[in-house]
C-alpha cells in the first residue's frame, strides 16, 4: 500500500524549524556528565539489587578441578568422605563451589599433602612481592581488560592480590563494581597515600574488599589527576627529608605489603608523575599492543619516551630495574593476515619479549564487558559453548604465562 505523503505549505515549513542549537559549554557538558552519571547509577541498581553489590558466581567441581590441579573424581571423594568444605549440591547432583569453599579447600589439601605439593600459593618471606604494571599510552590497548584478567585469574587460583586503578578514568573501578562519581569519595583514591600534604592517609585505610575473595582493589577517580597537577609544583618547592615523587607508591606499596604476594596496576594512558610512580614501584611490566601498525608505532614512541624518563629518575636515585618485561599481543585476530603479519615482525625483532599466548578478539569478552563483568565472572551457559570455552581457554593460556613468569621470579618450579 502506498504511504500518503504529507503536503506542508511553505510558511507551515518555516514554523516548524528547529530551535537554535544549544550553546556548547562547560554547563552543557557538565549536564551531559551528570545525566550519563545518573543513568549508569540507575542500571547498576538494576543489575545489583537491593543494594548495588556485585557477587561472585559458584564453580562447578570440574572448574574447580582446574583451579585446584587434582583430579574432579577425588573432589567427588573428598564430598562423599565429607572431608574439607562441604560444597551445595544442587538436585541434579551437580556440586558448586563458593571461591571461599574453594580456598577453604586448598587450605585443607595443603594441610594433608605429600612433601612438595602445595596447593596454597602465598608467597613466602623470601620471595620479593610481585608488582606488575600493565602500561601503554595508545588508548584501546586493553590496558584495563589485561589488567582486571590478570588480577581475577591470580586470585581464583589461590593468590593474595591488589589492584590497583591509576586511571582517573576508573574504568577497573567501574569493573569492580565501584563506580567512581557515586562510590569513591575524596582521599579514597591511591591519591590519598601519595598526596604531599599533611592529609595524606595510610594506604590499608582505603583499600576495600572486591567481592572476589583474595583480590582487594584501591579505586580510582578524577581526583588522581591532583597528584599530576601538584607535582610540579612540589618539585619546584620540595621540603627537605620529603619523598620524591617517584618513590611515594612504592613507600605506600610497602606499608601493606605483607598481606599480598602479587599487585596489579592499571596506568593511565600517558607518560604522566602517576605512571612513573607506577614503573618505579613496579618489578614486572606488562605491555598491551593491538597488532596495526599504527599501534605499533606508538608503542615505539611510548618506549623512547619510556627510556627517556627512567633515566631521569635513576639519576635521582630512582629504581628502574625489573624482575621481567613482555608484550602482550591484544584483541588479536589470528584469522587476519595483516594481524598475523605484526606478531610475527613483533617476535622477529624480540623473540624474547612477545609473550607466546595472545588474548583473542572475543565477543564472549566483549558482551561480559558491557555488564562490567569479565569472562571469569560469567558462567557457560550464557554463550555458545565454543564461544566461551574459546574465550576462556585463550585468556587461561595468557595469564597462567604470566603466573609462570611470577613463579621463576620467585624461583618456585
Amino acid at each position: 500500500m502506498a504511504v500518503p505523503q504529507l503536503k506542508v505549505d511553505a510558511p507551515r515549513v518555516e514554523a516548524l524549524a528547529s530551535p537554535p542549537a544549544p550553546k556548547v559549554d562547560d554547563a552543557y557538558i557538565d549536564m551531559h556528565a551528570k545525566a550519563l552519571s545518573e543513568a549508569l547509577h540507575q542500571q547498576r541498581l538494576a543489575l545489583y539489587p537491593p543494594v548495588a553489590q556485585k557477587t561472585l558466581r559458584k564453580f562447578t567441581s570440574g572448574e574447580v578441578a582446574k583451579l585446584i590441579g587434582v583430579d574432579d573424581g577425588y573432589l567427588r571423594q573428598l564430598a562423599l568422605e565429607e572431608k574439607g568444605p562441604l560444597p551445595e549440591t544442587l538436585p541434579n547432583g551437580r556440586r558448586m563451589y563458593s571461591l571461599e569453599e574453594i580456598n577453604a579447600l586448598r587450605t585443607y589439601l595443603d594441610q594433608n599433602a605429600r612433601a612438595g605439593r602445595r596447593y596454597l600459593k602465598h608467597r613466602s618471606e623470601t620471595e620479593r612481592l610481585q608488582v606488575i604494571s600493565c602500561v601503554n599510552f595508545k588508548g584501546g590497548s586493553a590496558k584495563t581488560t589485561s589488567a582486571a584478567h590478570l588480577a581475577q585469574y591470580l586470585a581464583l587460583n589461590g593468590y593474595r592480590v591488589l589492584a590497583i586503578d591509576l586511571d582517573p578514568q576508573a574504568s577497573l573501578s567501574a569493573l569492580h563494581g565501584y563506580q567512581p562519581e557515586f562510590d569513591v569519595q575524596p582521599n579514597e583514591t591511591i591519591y590519598g597515600s601519595i598526596r604531599y600534604d599533611d592529609e595524606a592517609r595510610h594506604p590499608s585505610e582505603i583499600i576495600r574488599r572486591t567481592y572476589i575473595p583474595g583480590l582487594d582493589i584501591i579505586p580510582g577517580n578524577l581526583e588522581l589527576m591532583e597528584f599530576e597537577h601538584e607535582t610540579p609544583m612540589a618539585l619546584t618547592k620540595r621540603r627537605p627529608g620529603e619523598t620524591k615523587f617517584f618513590s611515594r607508591l612504592t613507600m605506600a606499596l610497602d606499608e601493606v605489603a605483607d598481606n599480598y604476594d602479587v599487585v596489579v596496576i592499571d596506568c593511565p594512558p600517558q607518560l604522566g608523575f602517576l605512571t612513573l610512580a607506577a614503573l618505579s614501584a613496579s618489578s614486572s611490566l606488562l605491555v598491551t599492543v593491538h597488532p596495526q601498525m599504527l599501534d605499533v608505532m606508538s608503542m615505539s614512541q611510548f618506549l623512547t619516551m619510556t627510556a627517556d624518563l627512567l633515566r631521569v629518575v635513576k639519576g635521582f636515585g630512582g629504581t628502574v630495574e625489573y624482575d621481567w618485561m613482555r608484550y602482550l599481543v591484544t584483541r588479536y585476530e589470528p584469522g587476519d593476515g595483516p594481524q598475523s603479519g605484526m606478531v610475527e615482525y613483533l617476535r622477529s625483532l624480540f623473540p624474547d619479549s612477545v609473550l607466546e599466548n595472545p588474548m583473542l578478539k572475543s565477543t564472549a569478552i566483549a558482551d561480559a564487558g558491557i555488564n562490567k563483568q569479565t569472562i571469569y565472572e560469567v558462567s557457560r551457559d550464557q554463550f555458545t559453548k565454543s564461544t566461551y570455552d574459546r574465550a576462556i581457554d585463550a585468556m587461561n593460556k595468557v595469564n597462567a604465562e604470566i603466573e609462570s613468569l611470577i613463579k621463576k621470579t620467585w624461583g618456585r618450579a
